[in-house]
């Protein structure tokens, strides 16, 4: 009699799914990724100079202020405390190059949010990488500015009008893979060290915030394809390496791919988005006009997410295929 006097005493919490509890909230999150941002901030600095604190400090300051304001004229809830905005500031800033224009940067600052972010509703509801989209409107507004790269501080022989990428593709020159695994190389602020970004992205799977899928299926394929082609032609076409630690790859896969918002929900369809995108870069990069594809590669699989989840969803327990 006592056991169903307790039962029926029990408090039972109804909740609609999904049913997962987790001490991880949003503002936790946010501040891990930008936690594990340090090292490539560490390394824009070191390798490009102290003027790149600058460029932060004015994309993270117009991300957060065009936030706020939107929000104002929205007369809608103060949102800055969960720290997106934030870290699309941060994000934009690593994928600039450096020493660029700060008035460019805040231009870039405001897109990401007010065109990338808030005009789909906020955090949550955007279909694309705020961040990339800020750069995206920045390399069609701004194209000159957007591929004029400085040198670093420690390489005096480097030039400051090609990335390894860049010079690999239109001279035939292939950077040491060490410098690019380093960071001694030209590029984005946060994209040149291979090494911060990995510390960054490991950092980011050991804790659960980055589903590993996305990075892993982006790295397989970019190895897969790139070989394919590379071994058509070795001497004409780039070493597969090159494509892994060169340019934005390593860090679109860790710190843009993996996005919560803009990326698949399912196993499946991370393994689809993860190898596309891969192989899209490889695509632009061998048969393209550019060194580089690693933003539109992103952006093109991000319009394809809601498809991906669609078809990509496991099927009910007690359902019909």
């Amino acid at each position: 009699m006592t056991d169903l006097k307790q039962i029926i005493n029990t408090k039972l919490e109804l909740a609609s799914s999904p049913h997962v509890h987790t001490k991880l909230s949003t503002e936790r999150a946010m501040q891990m990724v930008i936690l594990a941002l340090l090292p490539c901030v560490l390394s824009a600095v070191i390798y490009f100079g102290i003027y790149q604190l600058l460029i932060f400090l004015v994309s993270i300051g117009i991300s957060m202020g065009t936030e706020y304001g939107i929000k104002r004229i929205r007369k809608q809830a103060n949102t800055l405390s969960d720290g997106s905005a934030f870290l699309t500031g941060l994000l934009l800033a690593l994928i600039l190059p450096p020493n660029f224009s700060l008035v460019f940067t805040g231009l870039g600052a405001f897109v990401s949010i007010a065109i990338g972010k808030e005009i789909f509703g906020g955090i949550g509801y955007n279909i694309f990488n705020p961040a990339l989209v800020g750069r995206a409107f920045l390399q069609a507004a701004f194209p000159v500015q957007m591929t004029t790269w400085t040198k670093t501080s420690f390489n005096v022989d480097a030039v400051t009008s090609a990335t390894p990428l860049g010079g690999f593709k239109f001279d035939g020159i292939a950077a040491d893979l060490g410098s690019m695994f380093l960071g001694n190389t030209g590029g984005s602020l946060g994209e040149t060290s291979a090494l911060a970004i990995l510390i960054g992205g490991i950092f980011l799977i050991a804790l659960g915030i980055v589903n590993w899928r996305i990075p892993v299926s982006m790295i397989i394929g970019i190895l897969v394809f790139g070989s394919l082609i590379w071994m058509i032609n070795p001497e004409a076409y780039m070493n597969p390496l090159y494509h892994l630690v060169g340019g934005g790859f390593l860090f679109g896969a860790f710190f843009m791919a993996s996005d919560w918002v803009s990326s698949p929900i399912t196993a499946k369809g991370m393994w689809i988005f993860g190898l596309g995108i891969s192989l899209i870069i490889v695509i632009i990069r061998v048969f393209g006009g550019i060194p580089e594809g690693v933003m539109y590669a992103i952006l093109f699989m991000n319009a394809w997410v809601p498809l991906i989840n669609r078809y990509t969803q496991p099927t009910i327990f007690g359902a019909k295929k």
